[in-house]
């Protein structure tokens, strides 16, 4: 009987925990959202580990519909590529701290993880001028430690509604699965770069932003960072 016990303990600890490293809404470990209010006809997408080579095809998209993103940027494709990062900032994008080089976060010190959060935050603010108010966790795990430096550094966690799997499907598959998920204050995942690939290969992406943003534009839908999805006065 003991024994049956400790272990149904071991398992509700274990799944506790995988939901406080993984679960969207778990704000357990980490503070975050994954949505904004279900009253505006109003998303959010918002990109992961630029920039990129391919990113500015990207903005030339945005642009031709008039509509703005958030891009979670990693620090070092910002050092890479200055001239891309404030590519985005210049075009009225918000530029969201992703990390330094995009390592899983999971079971690393905390002197790690402020490490990668804060280089990102500098790399960001010294080479667009930008200070960012939003943070996305690599893979979306959050780990011990973060709350503290999300705090230290006036970051607001943000994790997805829903997420396009742009790194293994094709275009017309991710704009299915984004386009099931759209609701109201969504917060779309996309990726404009694959970690901190020098050429990565974001076709997809490009194919799927292609065809959607016209698609929820047509639906009434406005597209906003993710700052403007949740506070609407921005």
């Amino acid at each position: 009987m003991w024994m049956a016990a400790a272990s149904a303990l071991a398992c509700t600890t274990t799944g506790v925990l995988a939901y406080g490293v993984r679960g969207r809404s778990s704000s357990l470990i980490a503070p975050s959202v994954c949505q904004g209010s279900a009253d505006r006809r109003a998303i959010a997408l918002t990109f992961d580990d630029g920039p990129s080579p391919a990113t500015p095809r990207l903005l030339e998209i945005l642009e031709k519909y008039g509509v703005k993103a958030t891009f979670f940027e990693c620090g070092v494709n910002v050092r890479r590529l200055p001239q891309i990062a404030r590519a985005v900032s210049d075009a009225g994008h918000e530029i969201g701290n992703h990390t330094d080089t995009h390592r899983m976060l999971s079971l690393r010190s905390t002197d790690v993880i402020r490490r990668e959060m804060s280089r990102a935050q500098d790399a960001i603010r010294d080479t667009t001028g930008f200070t960012a108010t939003l943070f996305r966790a690599p893979y979306g795990v959050r780990w011990f430690g973060m709350r503290q430096a999300q705090r230290e550094l006036g970051l607001t966690g943000v994790m997805w509604t829903a997420i396009g799997l742009d790194w293994k499907l094709d275009g017309a598959a991710v704009s299915r699965r984004l386009l099931r998920s759209v609701k109201n204050g969504a917060i779309l995942c996309l990726h404009d770069g694959r970690g901190i690939s020098t050429q990565p290969d974001v076709t997809s992406t490009i194919e799927a932003v292609r065809t959607m943003v016209p698609f929820l534009l047509d639906q009434g839908f406005r597209l906003e960072t993710v700052s403007q999805l949740l506070c609407p006065t921005i």
